[in-house]
């Protein structure tokens, strides 16, 4: 079977060599005899797997030392609640930057533990952009402003990070190690796995350690970053094969020449398309110029039924998962960090062609 090109959003694409080397370890781990899916997560071979994995992840994106690095579950989306649980005392305010579906999501899961306020939107432009800071406008006691640094469903990304006042947290799910950031800037990182990561099911959280240990009274035990911020001990069993495989990603990125390799081929990549994008009458652009995203690539057609025709053309050509989202329609290409050159070079070349025979 020919391997297709899969541009789905998550779960995206995994690097073929991390396939291959998944598949080579499946039964047996090297010198354990058994499988990562059947380990003890308390064995000797796998505090080995998620000790090397974490380090891996410090050295690509520079954590420094006094940031923890947790493998969690319950996807980014359990982080909408965990950060006000933690950062944000009971009776307090913490502000956030609406920017797509997901922000949107984050700010609604803090309202219902406290004061979250949007100090900034671009929903009423339907997310095309991310909106400008006033840092004039930040709440008086903010306990910290919340960010998503790429949006996945509308394509954007802010185009620089901001110096905040406050202690700044931002959902990285969709573009984590995509380009480079200073992790110093920010007192809170999370970001769902299934995009650059590994498989679902694994979330990391990079947080600064002062901000662990001030979740307010009530908070499950489960939801206070407090409680799994052991380097000796893993409180309940985590997603063992996920962590596994982020380990190799971790690895195969290393590999590649790190972030800063890899964020300029991303930026070739995401040009092809935008370049495809810009010189045509067929394809319309939704996100801002200047605030386009690396990860996701949307567009629109003039008409539904043309839309339906490229995703069928397109999947006929082995291009697959480029139906946007149900709440955006049009089209959307994710081409994380695992999609090679030449599967956008591929997608590239087929939207000259449907543009030439519609």
């Amino acid at each position: 079977m020919t391997r297709i090109y899969n541009f789905s959003p998550g779960p995206s694409v995994l690097p073929l060599p991390v396939l291959e080397r998944a598949q080579k370890d499946l039964l047996d781990w090297p010198g354990a005899g058994h499988s990562v899916m059947e380990m003890s997560h308390r064995s000797k071979w796998f505090e080995t797997i998620i000790g090397d994995a974490r380090e891996k992840l410090r050295t690509l994106m520079n954590i420094p030392a006094n940031y923890s690095i947790l493998f969690l579950q319950g996807g980014a989306s359990l982080q909408f609640a965990m950060v006000p649980y933690n950062l944000m005392p009971a009776g307090g305010c913490a502000d956030y930057v609406d920017s797509g579906s997901f922000a949107s999501k984050a700010l609604e899961e803090g309202l219902r533990l406290g004061d979250a306020r949007a100090i900034a939107s671009s929903k009423q432009d339907g997310y095309a952009y991310v909106p400008q800071v006033d840092f004039a406008k930040l709440s008086p006691g903010a306990a910290y402003l919340h960010i998503t640094t790429n949006n996945t469903i509308f394509g954007t990304r802010w185009p620089a990070i901001p110096d905040s006042p406050v202690p700044l947290v931002a959902d990285m799910s969709s573009n984590i190690m995509g380009e480079v950031y200073d992790v110093s800037k920010f007192a809170l990182i999370y970001a769902g796995a299934q995009k650059n990561i590994g498989p679902a099911g694994l979330t990391v959280v990079i947080i600064r350690e002062d901000m662990i240990g001030h979740a307010r009274p009530g908070t499950p035990t489960m939801l206070d970053y407090r409680t799994h911020d052991k380097s000796d001990s893993l409180y309940n069993t985590p997603c063992c094969w996920a962590i596994y495989v982020a380990g190799l990603v971790f690895d195969w990125l290393l590999e590649q020449g790190g972030v800063p390799a890899i964020e300029e081929v991303n930026r070739q990549k995401a040009a092809l398309l935008y370049d495809v994008i810009d010189n045509s009458s067929l394809y319309t652009g939704v996100a801002r110029p200047d605030c386009r995203s690396l990860m996701n690539v949307t567009f629109t057609l003039p008409t539904q039924e043309l839309t339906a025709a490229f995703v069928n053309d397109a999947k006929n050509r082995g291009l697959i998962s480029l139906k946007g989202h149900r709440s955006a329609g049009g089209i959307r290409a994710s081409i994380y960090n695992a999609m090679p050159v030449e599967g956008v070079q591929a997608l590239a070349q087929f939207m000259k062609d449907f543009e030439a025979a519609n």
